[in-house]
């Protein structure tokens, strides 16, 4: 039986060889691992957000914040928009070149802005899911912290960096032509052909007669002056003043962007200004509203970017109503009628009976309107009844006390033979002073930026109520007390005391 097929032995060079290939490739993936742990700047794209999305969601949480503010919000709000705007742009312009490096694996130190605009955009949140006084301070408060970790940023490089800009508040346009007709506009009531709303359809169409049916729509404009009295006031530009670091350089000058208008900046030390036409900033009415700006910086081939958040103030301010609760006296009357009295003489003398009356409690005796009444004279002559033997009357005396009536009834005989007997009273008008309150209001009337409103504080009033609507969105109300510190709203007394005066005043910020 012959023996299977044996492989031939292996030679001692063959596994020397093998030995140094292992040892080589342990050698080579250490050095590989030894790289990657040198530069550690290789990432995996998905190790997290990178840079550039924290930037656009912080960006975007705050624009959704920005278009939930109300009124309220774009005046007590404006200072905390305009930093988390500034420190977001700031960090922008720092990691411009860094921004698709994972945000997570920056130093614990960098991440300190960025949680700063977190705390920021929080706080807002909160004030306008709470709307408040209390909630608003907060969120200020915090905009206070923000802008020194801004201050902080200055100088650590030599990227743009803008600290601060003004105006916050753009005044309200002084020439609007919502107010006027424009010159030749006709001013007359238009035909009642042009007020009908609708052309009735089917049958009852073909009965309306064709003048009757407009052809061309003409607008119902407010007319407030004649033609010859129309405004020729023109709106100032807007001054905006940037204040930053290292926002000039050798090349083109900054650009600020608003609507339409472009223009460059005239430079002076740490500073960028600008002449803003007011038309360039959107406008309302009755509403405040915001406006936002691009700060354009270009710096070699970069260009960055700051947007500037402004608050536009409306045409018109708002409205007020002052109610008074008036306290007077009205005259109340009523007629008392005295008790007889009797005075008796014996023949031949004269009798008198004196009384004085009291008013009752709370009344008076109204001393013009009195009289006395002689109810009866009676007289006898030897048993005989003869009311002319009696001269006697009923007569005012004089009294102890200013505020009685005092009557003498006086029996009188004419012959010495003669009894008599006179009765008497009289009657007198009472009156007293009764309370009475009333509520007078002055209706709902408008304020005007130019023109002071005011109110005359009517005599005998005890208690008001003032009620001031604001940009159609911020209303307040005041007791009895005159209000200090109300932005944009000057409310006084003048010096008599006798009005209240309503300033509306762009220049009262809060």
């Amino acid at each position: 039986m012959t023996a299977g097929l044996k492989s031939p032995p292996k030679s001692p060079r063959d596994g020397k060889r093998l030995r140094t290939i292992v040892v080589v490739a342990i050698v080579l993936c250490a050095a590989a691992g030894g790289l990657v742990a040198s530069f550690g700047r290789v990432e995996a794209p998905a190790g997290g957000a990178t840079i550039g999305e924290k930037l656009a969601a912080l960006r975007a949480e705050r624009a959704s914040l920005q278009a939930r503010a109300d009124g309220e919000a774009r005046i007590g709000l404006l200072q905390a928009f305009r930093i988390a705007s500034l420190m977001t742009d700031a960090l922008a312009a720092r990691y411009e070149s860094d921004s698709g490096r994972v945000f997570e694996r920056l130093p614990d130190a960098r991440h300190q802005p960025f949680a700063e605009i977190d705390r920021l955009n929080a706080a807002i949140k909160d004030a306008l899911d709470r709307p408040g006084e209390g909630a608003r301070r907060a969120a200020r408060k915090t905009a206070e912290q923000t802008t020194t970790q801004l201050d902080r940023i200055a100088g650590l490089d030599d990227a743009p960096l803008v600290l601060a800009y003004t105006p916050s508040f753009v005044p309200p346009r002084r020439a609007t032509g919502e107010l006027t007709l424009a010159p030749g506009s006709s001013g007359s009531t238009p035909p009642e052909s042009t007020l009908r709303l609708a052309v009735p359809s089917g049958p009852a169409a073909s009965s309306t007669p064709p003048s009757a049916v407009p052809t061309v729509p003409r607008p119902t404009v407010p007319r407030y002056a004649p033609d010859f009295a129309a405004s020729r006031d023109e709106d100032p530009s807007v001054e905006v003043e940037v204040v930053g670091v290292f926002l000039a350089s050798s090349g083109p000058p900054p650009v600020l962007a608003i609507g339409t208008w472009r223009g460059d900046a005239t430079i002076a030390p740490e500073r960028l200004r600008f002449s803003v036409p007011r038309s360039a900033f959107a406008n309302d009415a009755a509403r405040t509203t915001f406006a936002s700006g691009s700060l354009i910086v270009r710096r070699g081939s970069r260009t960055m970017t700051f947007q500037l958040l402004f608050t536009v103030l409306p045409d018109r301010p708002g409205s007020f109503a002052l109610d008074q609760r008036i306290r007077t006296t009205e005259l109340e009357s009523n007629t008392l009628v005295s008790p007889e009295m009797l005075s008796r003489a014996p023949a031949g003398e004269t009798r008198t009976v004196r009384r004085c009356f009291d008013p009752p409690q709370g009344w008076r005796f109204d001393k013009k309107r009195r009289r006395v009444v002689i109810v009866e004279r009676l007289g006898w002559l030897d048993d005989i009844a003869d009311p002319t033997m009696n001269a006697g009357s009923v007569e005012f005396v004089p009294e102890e006390d200013p505020k009685q009536i005092c009557v003498a009834v006086i029996a009188r005989p004419v012959t010495k033979a003669a009894r008599t007997a006179t009765i008497g009273r009289f009657e007198a008008t009472l009156v007293r002073d009764r309370p009475v309150e009333q509520v007078l209001q002055s209706g709902i009337r408008a304020l005007d930026w130019r023109e002071p409103a005011r109110v005359p504080i009517e005599p005998g009033m005890i208690e008001w109520k003032l009620y001031v609507r604001l940009f159609d969105e911020i209303d307040r109300e005041f007791d009895r007390v005159v209000p200090s510190g109300l932005a944009f709203l000057r409310i006084s007394l003048d010096a008599d005391g006798k009005l209240l005066v309503l300033q509306a005043d762009s220049t009262v910020e809060p």
